[in-house]
């Protein structure tokens, strides 16, 4: 399949994992989305989260109880050297090998790296190859 164009920052509003460790998925998000350079935005006694990622206990009163079971979740990075330290800090805090940094097949450039989260979670750093971006993030005021 080949892709020439990507838009990001209209589709998803947000996405929430219910975890049933909470302490153990702050620990490896927060390693794996320093090294992309996403910092964790605020912390509670039972979420936290980074820009459109809400990582909760089955505790907090958002997530009543239920786990949210296995998810996909891909991260953009800048570049490989960026695929390549995301897959090093996810297996450093809690992370298991899906795949180590390497070309996939989905398009020419997609350079790729997975790894499940604590909880099972296909956690995926992904650079596409050399692109321009119209804008380094959408950015909303409220």
């Amino acid at each position: 399949m080949e892709t020439n164009q990507l838009h990001r920052g209209r589709l998803i509003d947000h996405i929430q994992l219910v975890v049933s460790d909470l302490q153990a998925s702050q620990d490896f998000y927060t390693a794996v989305l320093a090294v992309l350079e996403i910092p964790i935005i605020g912390t509670s006694d039972d979420f936290f989260w980074a820009d459109e990622l809400v990582v909760s206990s089955a505790g907090s009163p958002a997530a009543l109880g239920v786990l949210t079971g296995r998810c996909h979740l891909a991260f953009q990075a800048r570049d490989k050297a960026m695929v390549e330290a995301f897959h090093r800090a996810a297996l450093a805090h809690g992370g298991r090998d899906n795949g180590p940094p390497g070309e996939r097949p989905y398009h020419p450039g997609y350079y790729a790296a997975f790894v499940l989260d604590p909880d099972g979670n296909n956690i995926e750093a992904v650079y596409h190859g050399e692109a321009r971006r119209s804008a380094p993030s959408v950015v909303i005021d409220f």
